[in-house]
């Protein structure tokens, strides 16, 4: 009998949300045990700041140019190799539940769009089972097992949730008190909400094992990402109202305009309504007409969502408790990138490479019985990090088609010098091509030549003196000789593409 694992995810979530992290508003109790007892990574950064190249990167240990997700609407092939499937071949039992969004939630000819229609739980991708949810309880295009669960059991809670589309495109609806995109009072009851639906089949999926099986269990939440559509018992927690801006909100649509104007075209582009740079983002979302109080509003459900999450979690890790799985189960919690969440006036996410955004809540609560003490460590690690420690702990070797390493359990690995975050997108005719690097302090940002740009431009940031991102350093000449160093460094350590075939595996 060997280690189990429990990967847990959340959706469009900011690392300085959470209690051990510097939130001040959502109270994570067992999210910040894990961290108290586990290892910390504060310079942990995505790969992709958007949702499906993320999780494939999680799931693979590869940069989006190696698993060829480069942004959502790409499926990852069912026959790409991933940890679910090296997991699988060494006798783990596997499951994923919650969101998976590997494949496109808008097309028709998925197993994650069909699956449930077709009563299947699996397997698929090397996952034995699979249960899945979205961002609401509607059906939508992508009916899920969660809507399908909601509508048979609960149809009266249905109508509840926020529109996420309309006519299959996302609502531009607003609601709750200050009429805020996308938000809405839900009446649902807290138990029968997305969140609690998929720790409660996770500990389903856990009870139909034995005790000596080896498992990896990936609980993924759909969660906090929008609509903003919380069980009303839990948005009552917090009354906008008495909530701060948030530190990244510069106080008016001016002094908004007046940042964004020092970095690069697309983003006073996109704030003032003249160009869509991704899906999630038409011009009826445009944040310069968001007001403080819809982001107050915004950020109030989000802390809601968030302390639903603490809660679920803490059901899940109880029943591992109580199986006697505890001491030999490792733990990896983080999420597929951040949300803007009002910095800069903004909502919602797209090629921004700003903290916001890149920098993830990452904890990785190893088994107590490998006794490894806990730490906080400081040297930049990534998501393409975490398929590599999960094969380490299970007491596997490392696939060679895994660009990743397995995370350092302490701080001071000299090796871990940088971290790197791509976004390479076109969306309505807007190509966007960002190569991000993170090093000593400083964020520097080169931008590929596009139809938008000469290839000239950058954005560099010192995240010490500037935690906000406000002050683009680029062109200042003071400023100079660490951009070139930073853009030398990162040209020198881009990962690599797909030179060569990757091992094809059974899609299931």
């Amino acid at each position: 009998m060997g280690r189990k694992i429990l990967l847990i995810t959340t959706d469009q979530q900011r690392y300085d949300g959470l209690g051990f992290a510097g939130g001040k508003f959502a109270k994570t109790p067992v999210i910040d045990s894990l961290a108290a007892t586990g290892i910390t990574y504060s310079q942990a950064r995505n790969q992709c700041a958007v949702c499906m190249p993320a999780r494939s990167t999680i799931l693979t240990g590869q940069s989006i140019r190696m698993h060829g997700v480069t942004s959502n609407g790409i499926a990852l092939p069912a026959d790409h190799p991933s940890i679910a499937h090296s997991l699988k071949a060494a006798g783990y039992q596997t499951a994923l539940i919650g969101k998976a969004h590997f494949e496109p939630h808008a097309a028709k000819d998925f197993f994650e769009n069909t699956a449930a229609g077709a009563d299947s739980f699996g397997p698929h991708r090397g996952f034995d089972h699979m249960e899945l949810a979205g961002h609401t309880g509607r059906a939508g295009r992508s009916l899920f097992h969660y809507p399908k669960w909601l509508t048979a059991e609960h149809p009266d809670a249905v109508a509840g949730f926020h529109e996420y589309t309309s006519n299959g495109a996302p609502s531009a609806l607003g609601g709750g008190d200050t009429g805020a995109p996308q938000v809405a009072n839900n009446p649902i009851d807290i138990e029968h909400y997305h969140t609690h639906w998929t720790s409660r089949r996770t500990v389903d999926w856990l009870k139909s094992l034995s005790d000596d099986s080896d498992w990896f269990c990936w609980m993924s939440f759909p969660d906090p990402h929008h609509p903003w559509d919380v069980p009303s018992a839990a948005k009552a927690r917090f009354d906008w109202r008495d909530l701060p801006l948030p530190p990244g909100y510069p106080g008016s649509r001016q002094a908004c305009e007046e940042i964004l104007a020092t970095k690069p075209w697309h983003w006073l582009a996109w704030y003032r309504g003249e160009a869509q740079l991704n899906f999630e983002v038409p011009p009826a979302y445009v944040p310069a007409e968001t007001t403080a109080d819809h982001i107050r509003e915004v950020n109030a459900v989000v802390h809601a969502k968030n302390e639903l999450i603490d809660d679920a979690i803490g059901q899940v890790l109880d029943y591992v408790a109580t199986r006697g799985w505890d001491a030999d189960t490792d733990i990896l919690y983080t999420t597929d990138h951040g949300e803007l969440q009002g910095d800069y006036g903004m909502l919602f996410k797209g090629p921004y490479h700003v903290n916001a955004l890149t920098q993830v809540p990452l904890i990785w609560r190893p088994a107590p019985s490998a006794k490894i003490a806990a730490a906080e460590v400081p040297e930049p690690v990534g998501h393409v990090d975490i398929a590599p420690t999960i094969m380490r702990a299970a007491g596997l070797d490392v696939p060679d088609w895994m660009q990743g390493r397995p995370l350092p359990s302490a701080p001071g690995d000299s090796s871990r010098e940088r971290v790197v975050t791509e976004w390479i997108d076109s969306y309505d005719g807007n190509e966007i091509v960002l190569q991000t690097l993170v090093r000593d302090g400083y964020l520097v940002t080169a931008y590929g030549k596009t139809n938008r740009y000469t290839g000239d431009e950058g954005e560099l940031y010192n995240l010490t003196d500037d935690p906000h991102q406000w002050r683009n350093l680029w062109d200042d000449p003071a400023a100079a000789a660490i951009k070139y160093d930073l853009l030398d460094d990162l040209r020198q350590h881009l990962p690599e593409g797909r030179a060569k075939p990757l091992p094809k595996v059974a899609p299931v």
